[in-house]
């Protein structure tokens, strides 16, 4: 009887030890340019359409000591909430520790087979990442977050500039390096309560921390710590959104030509003089308004308008268009 009690034990500890083998060993696709890589590059044909709209709630630059300063700020300030808006672009907000974002789309995100849509962040390498969790909602109200997983170690902090591996990263935002999305389907949440995943028409990131320490870590869904570079107590902490792509809507198989003309915005970046042209005889509300959202010029335009820039400082500026029907969208200008 012994015998046979110590057999079971062994073999319960024998599974219970594979298993916790397999979880540490797990490999999730690599980082860009590897084989079987999930990144999807910014300029591929695959999105359809970009967020539009973007609200911010930044956090600290050190949630252990909320004491920290850095450019007269204890939180994270670096780039504008409209930096969020439109294409992925070398122009990112910093969201610091626990900061989040909440970005919204002119047309739902709906699944369809594979992605449906991705995250982009500015990560200058393959394994310096700064991870986010991501949660969709279908009413604006309730969100349900992706099943993320971080397999890196938890007893040894990610210090401030070192680097962690992809391939024990999953669902998590900044998998991947600048220019390249991190692909999300929302297959993987399927089965939960309070969310059409038909009709997504909100996506909010949410900075992971990095932080090993008990009582300011933050954990996935398997109840690990998330490990990554941290602290990172400059105007630039935490995960730095650059945009959210998308690959599938719910006008899929419409013509939307006449719904969002795409203007041609030239000279871009700009010197003095800049023109607007549209492809449609629509009427527009044009506004360009400077990255703390004051509005500098209001025009109202049919096919063309130019516009004296020469006034202005060098810097980011945003064109948002609004046509009769409510649609509305929001383009960058450089100015030199």
């Amino acid at each position: 009887m012994k015998l046979i009690i110590f057999l079971f034990l062994y073999i319960c500890l024998f599974i219970s030890g594979l298993l916790y083998t397999t979880s540490i060993f797990a490999q999730y696709p690599p980082p860009v340019g590897k084989p079987g890589t999930t990144a999807i590059f910014r300029d591929s044909s695959v999105f359809i359409g970009w967020a539009s709209k973007c609200t911010i709630g930044r956090g600290f630059i050190n949630v252990v000591d909320t004491n920290s300063i850095y450019n007269e700020s204890n939180k994270a300030t670096y780039g504008s909430y409209l930096y969020a808006s439109g294409p992925a672009d070398d122009f990112v907000v910093s969201l610091g520790d626990q900061g989040s974002a909440i970005l919204g789309f002119d047309v739902p995100i709906t699944n369809r087979d594979g992605p449906d849509f991705a995250v982009f962040e500015n990560s200058f390498g393959n394994s310096f990442l700064e991870l986010g969790f991501v949660e969709v909602s279908s009413d604006g109200l309730h969100y349900v977050r992706f099943p993320a997983v971080s397999l890196t170690q938890e007893n040894i902090q990610v210090s401030t500039f070192d680097t962690i591996d992809a391939t024990k990263i999953h669902n998590f935002a900044g998998k991947y390096k600048h220019a390249y999305g991190t692909p999300f389907d929302l297959a993987d949440i399927r089965d939960s309560a309070g969310v059409d995943i038909n009709n997504i028409i909100n996506i909010r990131i949410i900075d992971a921390i990095g932080c090993v320490q008990d009582s300011f870590a933050t954990r996935d869904s398997q109840g690990h710590k998330v490990n990554d570079p941290w602290p990172t107590p400059f105007d630039t902490g935490g995960f730095d959104l650059d945009a959210i792509g998308v690959l599938h809507n719910t006008t899929e198989g419409i013509d939307t030509e006449s719904r969002i003309p795409v203007i041609r915005i030239y000279p871009n970046p700009v010197d003095d003089q800049v023109s607007f042209i549209s492809p449609v005889s629509a009427e527009f509300i044009l506004k360009i308004s400077d990255p703390a959202g004051k509005i500098l010029i209001e025009s109202v335009f049919s096919r063309k308008v130019s516009l004296d820039l020469s006034s202005f400082s060098a810097g980011i500026y945003f064109a948002s268009f609004k046509m009769n029907d409510g649609t509305s969208f929001i383009k960058k200008i450089i100015k030199y």
